[in-house]
């Protein structure tokens, strides 16, 4: 079409047409449409369409440009509206798939194990980790200057003891503000900087939290002893002889009464530790909140979990009476150490559990944000209770820790055999609650180093131990690199137990950490002073030696580690025991659905042995060695009826099989949390 301009107008001129279109609302054909022009004819070849013909008419292409009601005349034929609907059903169906795939996979699919679970806990000893100013005392900054050693040794979680506020009558467990840090230890900036340096470095912080009793010079404490209305009942109290202050035979875990009578109140308080650590009053509900309060005030600042200390003291009976003797004929005045009492009025008292449990579901709240699960372990030394330690993993409707610690490996030294080691580990396996998960610990700051009480040649083997049983292991500092006790005269004594009993001094187990050869071991390189000695061996036995070793402490621990943390047999598979002789303990570590398994074989013994696992048949004839403590054994191939191990050497043997060991052996064998592999998708479901 085009537009023809005259003189004062504007008309419309000739046009190219289609004869066929149908201008259905006009209901003429292009063909019949007068011309602009009032003089122009029709052209003669043009088409003529009566009336009924147009109606009748269909274009036989479609063209670019179709009106609406030519596109739908085209798009109901089948070849136009068949392909269409397959198209579609087939979206459908395809989508149905997907999201019934994705539903089934979740559903399946097992839960992700937590930062807790998958990583190592390592306790820092503030005082002897790092000093970083030269005073002689480790601190906050001299922490956060060694975080690549974790990096370095795969750790992601560290518990740090106690840095608050302290008189330090027993070195930061005496708490007298518990929101501060202790000027020895930093600032609370210096704490804030370190965990987030922690956090960009992808590791997390586990404080130790102390509800049981608080430092006599506390704020409450003193409000306490003057009765102030709000704080008189804050502590223990009760009337006493203030010459013969022992309102009954309670005796402290450091020895002795656990009365001390108070001059201000006139009354005794009770203290089941130092008489400078009186004890809390839980009954009363102030009490509570003014801790729990405290969690809140941590859990703000960003940490990331509590060991929650010497719960089992924080309650006692209020009827006071005497407890009990383990020897009845013993005179009551010779009752000076819990050893002597059955605790039945002062440990683990009912109630207890409900207060803990209360705090769970305070970190719960905070562990609602992804990828910030707020951590609580407990500390309960239960002795050979141990139905009373399995409490804290709370029931099958209320949770509580996420474990209690197992001090249980602590007896380890007591009898080095296969036997022994594999009671200790069958005891907390076969009292641990159904899809509990367990955990291990051979040493902390209250206990001798390992690598002394159960000698140097049994470190490499007792790591190997630690990172591959299930569950979560705990390195005390130095564990890593085989720190052994050292030697403290009664004039360097600084435990506070030690100086009420020499022999019960927990000193020999804190010295300073053996980072490098230089002055004080790269404890303290800015003057020549530390609070307890450095060992003596630290130019050999040292972090930074040790890096340079293929065949070290610390490389052995690393690789275990690293491997512990990337296979999945190691990592979430089942526990298996294999063999236990007066020397050597074995067990197996596999997942079902996956064919590579790990066996290992440990030899706690004073000789070498040899192992016959011919009578195992679902192991291969031919066992080849992944890793053993004598690196020169690495890679070597050995008979399944002839495993030779030297004393303190252990191994990890990984092998291939298609037939799994815990079907057939159920009784022998433990999981956690059931997993299976399935290789076809490479994904673990549940099974």
């Amino acid at each position: 079409m085009s537009l023809k301009k005259g003189p004062g107008s504007m008309e419309l001129g000739e046009c190219t047409r289609n004869p066929g279109y149908q201008d259905v609302e006009g209901g003429g054909s292009a063909a019949e449409t007068v011309s602009a022009d009032p003089g122009e004819k029709h052209d003669s070849a043009a088409p003529k369409l009566d009336s009924d013909a147009a109606e009748e008419y269909t274009q036989i292409k479609p063209y670019a440009g179709m009106p609406k009601e030519v596109l739908l005349q085209y798009s109901s034929q089948a070849r136009y509206r068949v392909p269409r609907e397959i198209l579609f059903w087939l979206t459908v169906a395809c989508t149905l798939v997907l999201v019934a795939l994705t539903i089934t996979v979740i559903a399946l699919s097992p839960r992700c194990l937590q930062w807790w679970q998958a990583s190592p806990v390592y306790q820092v000893y503030p005082r002897s980790f790092k000093d970083s100013n030269g005073d002689g005392v480790g601190d906050l900054k001299g922490i956060q200057e060694q975080l690549d050693h974790f990096l370095y040794l795969k750790v992601k979680s560290v518990w740090i003891s106690p840095f608050y506020l302290s008189p330090m009558k027993d070195f930061g467990y005496d708490v007298e503000d518990f929101r501060a840090v202790d000027p020895l230890f930093g600032t609370m900036r210096d704490f804030e900087e370190l965990l987030a340096e922690m956090h960009n470095k992808g590791l997390k912080l586990i404080m130790d939290f102390i509800p049981n009793h608080t430092s006599d010079r506390h704020r409450w404490f003193n409000l306490s002893r003057t009765r102030d209305p709000h704080y008189e009942d804050y502590y223990v109290w009760t009337d006493c002889n203030a010459t013969a202050p022992r309102p009954n035979n309670w005796v402290s875990v450091f020895g002795n009464s656990s009365w001390t009578y108070d001059d201000v109140r006139g009354q005794c308080y009770l203290h089941q530790f130092l008489k400078e650590q009186p004890d809390l009053n839980f009954r009363n509900p102030n009490v509570y909140k003014e801790m729990t309060d405290i969690i809140h005030f941590w859990l703000e600042k960003g940490v990331d979990g509590f060991r929650m200390d010497a719960v089992k003291h924080m309650l006692e009976a209020t009827h006071l009476r005497d407890e009990p003797q383990v020897d009845p004929s013993k005179p009551a005045e010779s009752v000076k150490t819990e050893f002597d009492l059955h605790h039945d009025y002062t440990y683990t008292q009912l109630g207890l559990h409900d207060l803990l449990r209360g705090w769970r579901a305070v970190l719960d709240v905070y562990s609602r944000e992804p990828g910030k699960y707020r951590f609580m372990v407990m500390e309960s030394y239960d002795y050979q209770e141990v139905e009373k330690t399995m409490m804290y993993y709370g029931t099958p409707l209320v949770r509580e820790s996420d474990f209690p610690f197992n001090f249980y490996l602590l007896y380890l030294p007591q009898n080095t055999s296969g036997l022994w080691v594999k009671d200790l580990v069958h005891l907390w396996m076969a009292n641990m609650p159904k899809g509990k998960w367990p955990n291990w610990v051979v040493g902390n700051h209250d206990k001798p180093r390992i690598a002394s009480s159960a000698s140097q040649i049994y470190i490499r083997v007792i790591n190997m131990l630690l990172l591959t049983l299930p569950g979560t292991p705990t390195t005390y500092y130095g564990e890593e690199i085989g720190m052994e006790n050292i030697n403290v005269t009664n004039s360097q004594i600084q435990d506070p137990a030690g100086k009420y009993n020499a022999s019960a001094s927990r000193d020999p187990g804190r010295s300073p950490m053996q980072w490098s050869g230089d002055m004080n071991a790269g404890f303290n390189i800015k003057t020549n002073s530390t609070w307890l000695p450095v060992h003596p061996d630290y130019r050999s036995v040292n972090v930074e030696v040790q890096k340079k070793d293929e065949g070290s402490v610390l490389a052995q621990y690393r690789f275990l580690n690293t491997l512990r943390q990337s296979e999945l047999p190691l990592h979430r598979g089942w526990f298996c025991y294999v063999h236990a002789d007066a020397s050597v303990f074995s067990y197996l570590r596999e997942l079902d659905g996956l064919d590579q398994a790990f066996l290992m074989v440990l030899n706690f013994g004073k000789e070498s042995a040899t192992t016959d696992l011919s009578s195992i048949r679902e192991l291969p004839d031919q066992l080849k060695v992944l890793m053993s403590t004598n690196q020169i054994n690495n890679g070597k191939v050995l008979q399944k009826s002839r495993v030779l191990t030297e004393a303190g050497e252990g191994l990890v043997i990984r092998y291939s099989t298609h037939t799994r060991f815990n079907p057939n052996h159920p009784e022998q064998c433990y999981v956690s949390e059931k997993a299976c592999y399935l290789s076809a998708m490479d994904i673990l479901y549940k099974c």
